[in-house]
């Protein structure tokens, strides 16, 4: 006689099974819930970041064409009033005092006019495809912001090779650079963020790039980058405390040449100045997508 078949196993041990198997197949049918609010920031400033370094990967013709000003500053301006000693520098040569406002002065050039590229993605149609994403309004222009940060980044890489080849005496300790790293990142996020300010109330590229033009120079000129505040007139050092420029010169030349500067006031200006940049923008951009 045949045996018995065995006994089907009972439904205690067979619900865990099917409970599993459930489970695994609502993972492939249900998709996971999209994060909203905040929780998108880090994910947008990574993602903004890494197509600019993907631009500068495939396209290194800009990086080339604007090593080209900078290099002209240090070794016309700077090698020149080195020679002539008429700006009072503390001591140190004066290509030395220059080459931190150049830093500066390079990576805002590359900020102030990116308020052109969000025009051209408004023009294009992602600008309002980004909108009605749940990415916070905010969350998409610091990620802009930052990305222009990466930006200027490189370019401040470029520059501090330039100046290193020129003889400037800076430092290479690993904090102080990572410090130098943060101030441009800082600065640049402000500039870049005023941009878009502008690009949100003049709405057409051709506007932003002459109000872009006007406001450079004086921006420049209106720091500490070329000559120390205490031989500015009256009326211009007021203007140099209120401009951000001033307290970025001033962290990178304490951070790379070790003079004495105001460390905790420069961040806490540049961070104040990029927060407030940030909401600005936001407010903004609205306006600029209709």
């Amino acid at each position: 006689m045949s045996e018995a078949p065995a006994a089907p196993h009972t439904e205690s041990v067979d619900a865990p099974a099917g409970a599993g198997a459930a489970a695994r197949l609502d993972l492939l049918l249900v998709p996971p819930r999209a994060r909203t609010g905040w929780r998108v920031l880090p994910a947008r400033v990574v993602a903004m970041c890494a197509v600019e370094l993907q631009k500068l990967r495939h396209d290194r013709t800009e990086l080339y064409t604007r090593a080209v000003q900078p290099a002209l500053w240090l070794l016309v301006f700077g090698e020149t009033f080195t020679r002539i000693k008429a700006i009072p520098t503390g001591g140190i040569p004066y290509i030395d005092y220059l080459a931190p406002g150049i830093i500066a002065q390079s990576a805002m050039f590359i900020a102030i006019f990116y308020g052109i590229m969000i025009i051209w993605e408004r023009d294009a149609g992602i600008l309002t495809k980004l909108l009605v994403t749940p990415t916070p309004r905010a969350a998409l222009i610091a990620g802009k912001s930052f990305a222009a940060g990466v930006k200027a980044l490189v370019q401040a890489v470029v520059v501090i090779a330039i100046a290193a080849l020129l003889g400037v005496a800076m430092t290479w300790n690993p904090l102080r650079l990572l410090g130098v790293a943060v101030a441009v990142v800082l600065g640049s996020a402000f500039f870049s963020c005023l941009s878009m300010t502008i690009a949100g109330i003049v709405l057409t590229r051709d506007r932003l790039m002459g109000i872009g033009q006007a406001i450079t120079m004086p921006l420049f000129f209106a720091s500490n980058a070329l000559y120390p505040v205490a031989v500015m007139p009256g009326w211009l050092q007021t203007v140099s405390r209120i401009n951000p420029l001033s307290y970025q010169v001033d962290a990178l030349r304490g951070l790379l040449l070790g003079t004495h500067a105001h460390l905790a006031l420069d961040y806490a200006v540049l961070v104040l100045a990029a927060a407030l940049g940030i909401a600005a923008a936001s407010s903004l951009l609205g306006r600029l997508a209709r």
